[in-house]
């Protein structure tokens, strides 16, 4: 919960409040669980909605307005193109790239690729469209794809 937590508010110290805070509010809220998924999933959910409500409040955090310049974009079914050596890149490397996004890039690609969220549940935890959702993840999936192709050129 803490890696959740930390993920997106980007504080060492944050995202222990964070996690602290959404425990007392799952512990308060536990009659309300439902077991309609597994307690983990549950109390991740909580941590999650903690974490970004916290990083909006104290980081001003906008999602851009994309609708106005949405497009028909192909998503590409993968993250990397065939010139990255994938055996080259490293974890860490990944992750240090997907910090460096945009907030809003970093969000959705951590909250698909890492937590393992479907487009819908990234639109009501982020509380934004569909269609935003879509175009502001293809766009970090390029960004990244970008950014990844620059580290394996460098080294």
């Amino acid at each position: 919960m803490y890696n959740v937590a930390y993920r997106i508010v980007k504080d060492e110290h944050f995202a222990q409040d964070v996690m602290q805070e959404g425990f007392l509010k799952a512990f308060t809220k536990i009659n309300d669980y439902k077991q309609e998924v597994a307690f983990g999933a549950w109390l991740k959910r909580i941590i999650i909605n903690s974490s970004i409500d916290f990083y909006k409040k104290n980081n001003a955090f906008q999602m851009e307005d994309l609708n106005k310049t949405l497009y028909k974009i192909e998503e590409n079914d993968s993250i990397l193109s065939e010139s990255i050596d994938l055996n080259s890149l490293k974890v860490k490397q990944v992750l240090d790239t997907i910090s460096g996004l945009k907030d809003n890039y970093r969000m959705v690609l951590t909250l698909f690729y890492i937590e393992g969220y479907d487009q819908e549940e990234i639109c009501e935890i982020l509380n934004i469209s569909y269609a935003n959702c879509r175009t502001t993840l293809s766009r970090a999936k390029e960004s990244l794809r970008k950014k990844l192709e620059d580290i394996e050129i460098s080294t």
